[in-house]
């Protein structure tokens, strides 16, 4: 059977770097998924959960915002930051979600607040706290 080659790169580290029977990424037009022969393109990745399947072994991450480009039976993926489920500190997310809930509680006008990164903090937290329970 064909393959795919994924690389799921952040600019620490190569978190995957291998072949794999198919992809499952959210991009900003929805979630969507590659198999062998796929038609190349390019799409932005939004904050989500990454999966894929190699060897009848499925794995489940949690990515941030970044790039996807499916080209020739390779999937590259560049994401700001990944983890994979079982790395989450839960914890840490609800609390990330609880501190960007406040900042936005503010308004759009608070002058000491980034409206709009507490947006993509409050998306990134409940992205990796959906990730984490799909493996409890």
């Amino acid at each position: 059977m064909a393959k795919l080659y994924l690389e799921l790169i952040t600019p620490e580290r190569t978190l995957v770097s291998q072949e794999v029977d198919s992809v499952v990424a959210t991009g900003t037009e929805g979630e969507f998924g590659v198999l062998p022969g796929h038609i190349a393109f390019l799409t932005n990745i939004v904050p989500g959960e990454l999966r894929y399947e190699a060897d009848g072994k499925k794995e489940i991450m949690a990515v941030t915002t970044g790039f996807a480009e499916v080209s020739n039976n390779r999937v590259s993926i560049l994401v700001d930051a990944a983890e994979r489920a079982q790395e989450i500190d839960v914890e840490r997310a609800k609390r990330a979600i609880e501190r960007a809930k406040e900042r936005l509680s503010k308004g759009r006008s608070a002058p000491d607040v980034d409206y709009t990164r507490a947006e993509a903090a409050l998306r990134r937290a409940i992205a990796r706290i959906k990730v984490a329970e799909k493996v409890k």
